[in-house]
């Protein structure tokens, strides 16, 4: 899942990263892309009135397929499939939004430019990385012939006019980052929370410690509370649906079959002589290993090897609902070498899946006919509730269902859906309540304001109870031993850190412990798990004189990334907000 985690994280920098190499990407890819992308009436949608062809977002998911594919060894499923497309989507649009501003701005690139980018001393990496040799020097004549060519004259507009694209967009994150420049102070005051520690005693007085019994919240204050804070209680747009399902998992046939297929090579298997060319060519599950390993440290679902003589192959063994056979490879020295081949038992595509998939699409159209519930009766089908919210998800009883939600987001109350494919199982759903944008009824929230004012109950009466410590005389060591509290030690705090030990996360106790002097005993301090009451034992505050010039361009370049993540996050959020985007994946991807 590494390479979808990127995806799905999809930061400002590696938003501007894929902005600004998509173009050159794309000629690599096929250079009748450009072509698709101005052609065709039919449009996915419009960002301001600038159209996203159907092609050119097809293009964009099958580019992200091929990616995920080379990048990962976890199969595509369907969920993740569409988070593949919300990221294409995603990403096109910023596209629009990004180019849109560069016009407003006026940012312009000559053609003395975009000649410097392909024939300069600095060409532009898509052409270094296609002319230079094995040391990195570009081949100026091989550059040459292939600009001369009268056959390339075609393609060189294309690289031309991506090049000067990808150029504007560099000059405006240009524009943006001098707009963010990094003081020395802010690269001293960022070294020196780094470097910069302090040892310390506390007391700590948990919130949780105080009792439910001394709490006491009556309806007039959830009320109340509910009428001050009704935009904690917002949420999206939201349906409550009832469903079927139809099994993708597959059955006792496909484990037969499966186990069959494994069987028919078993023979081959004990014949084989070169076992990591066997398994791989016949795809086996089990990958090849080629070390000696003692008895002792088998797994368990492997020992069936230990009864087996070299060169044997054992019958089939099921170890998770898969078929494996095992030979013997070797033995020496009380250590053996086996190899393993099994096969995942997976759904026929035909027999299982279609079957399933032919049956839940006639209960869709009968169920559009006669009544969802009575054709799930007449079919002796279990019916489901749920609910799910736009823009999440993991629906309960379903899990990650981003199909669902898409499909949901375009439908109304009563109607019932086509098919839809989940990872295991398809559903047929129908909507039975569109609930608004808003905030959730009180009814809906009590339980949840009610926890929150007894925590925030818990709080005040830990700190009373830290203010009677703390009005007490003497040391430390008195305060605790009047109040029948313990004295916590805690060492090497770091200034910019946000945990310590016995405490937990608690950055803003630590910014207080960096505004004591060393010797110094706190007031009451509110943290976010407890109250404390700390007194500093030592402390040392790194001298920015110290760092070196390595160190501050370190800092430095950290800061800039750091500001210009934050800003053009915010900013391309702002341009969304601002902007005119229609959205017709639904009704087109639906036809």
């Amino acid at each position: 899942m590494g390479a979808m985690a990127k995806m799905r994280n999809s930061t400002p920098v590696i938003l501007w990263v894929l902005i600004f190499s998509f173009g050159v990407l794309w000629v690599l890819q096929d250079t009748q892309v450009f072509d698709v992308v101005a052609g065709g009436p039919t449009t996915m949608g419009s960002v301001n009135g600038s159209t996203i062809s159907i092609e050119e977002y097809n293009d964009r998911v099958s580019f992200y397929i091929d990616q995920y594919n080379q990048q990962s060894a976890v199969p595509m499923t369907n969920d993740i499939r569409a988070n593949i497309e919300e990221q294409a989507w995603d990403d096109l649009v910023a596209e629009r939004l990004v180019d849109q501003k560069i016009d407003e701005l006026g940012i312009t690139v000559t053609d003395d430019e975009v000649v410097n980018m392909i024939t300069g001393n600095n060409p532009a990496p898509f052409i270094r990385q296609q002319f230079q040799d094995e040391e990195g020097v570009i081949d100026r004549i091989a550059l040459q012939a292939a600009i001369e060519a009268p056959e390339n004259q075609e393609i060189w507009i294309m690289i031309e006019d991506q090049l000067r694209q990808n150029r504007k967009q560099e000059k405006m994150f240009n524009l943006i980052n001098s707009s963010m420049a990094v003081s020395n102070r802010d690269v001293e005051l960022a070294w020196q929370r780094e470097n910069s520690f302090a040892d310390i005693r506390y007391i700590r007085i948990p919130y949780s410690e105080v009792a439910d019994e001394e709490l006491v919240v009556n309806d007039s204050d959830i009320e109340s509370y509910y009428r001050n804070n009704r935009d904690r209680f917002h949420r999206n747009e939201s349906w409550r649906f009832q469903y079927v399902t139809f099994d993708k998992t597959p059955t006792s046939e496909d484990t037969a079959r499966t186990v069959q297929d494994l069987e028919q090579l078993r023979d081959r298997f004990a014949e084989a002589e070169d076992h990591q060319q066997f398994l791989s060519q016949n795809q086996s599950q089990t990958q090849f290993s080629d070390n000696y390993i003692a008895p002792d440290e088998l797994r368990d679902e492997y020992r069936p090897v230990l009864d087996l003589e070299v060169g044997e192959v054992s019958e089939v063994h099921m170890i998770n609902g898969d078929p494996h056979l095992f030979k013997k490879l070797d033995e020496q020295d009380g250590e053996i070498k086996f190899a393993v081949f099994s096969y995942q038992v997976e759904a026929d595509p035909v027999a299982t899946i279609d079957r399933q998939a032919e049956e839940a699409d006639d209960f869709s159209f009968y169920a559009s006919e006669d009544g969802f519930q009575q054709e799930a009766d007449a079919q002796g089908r279990e019916v489901f509730s749920a609910s799910a919210t736009r823009g999440v998800p993991f629906v309960p009883g379903l899990g990650e269902a981003s199909p669902l939600i898409g499909q949901l987001e375009r439908m109304r109350r009563g109607e019932i859906s086509d098919v839809i494919e989940l990872n295991n199982q398809f559903i047929v759903v129908q909507v039975t309540d569109v609930i608004p944008e808003g905030p959730r009824p009180l009814e809906e929230v009590r339980g949840q304001i009610e926890n929150t004012l007894k925590n925030q109950m818990r709080r005040e009466l830990a700190v009373d109870r830290a203010r009677e410590v703390a009005g007490g005389d003497g040391s430390l060591e008195e305060l605790a031993s009047a109040s029948d509290l313990e004295i916590h030690n805690a060492g090497n705090i770091r200034m910019g850190g946000n945990t310590f030990t016995g405490a937990g996360r608690e950055p803003g106790i630590i910014g207080a412990i960096f505004g004591l002097d060393e010797g110094e005993r706190s007031g009451i301090l509110e943290g976010n798990s407890a109250a404390f009451i700390v007194e500093v034992e030592s402390m040392t505050i790194a001298d920015p004189s110290d760092m070196n010039q390595q160190e501050r361009e370190q800092y430095r370049l950290g800061l800039e990334q750091q500001k210009g993540s934050v800003f053009n996050s915010v900013w391309l959020e702002q341009l969304k907000e601002d902007a005119n985007i229609r959205d017709n994946r639904g009704a087109l991807l639906s036809r």
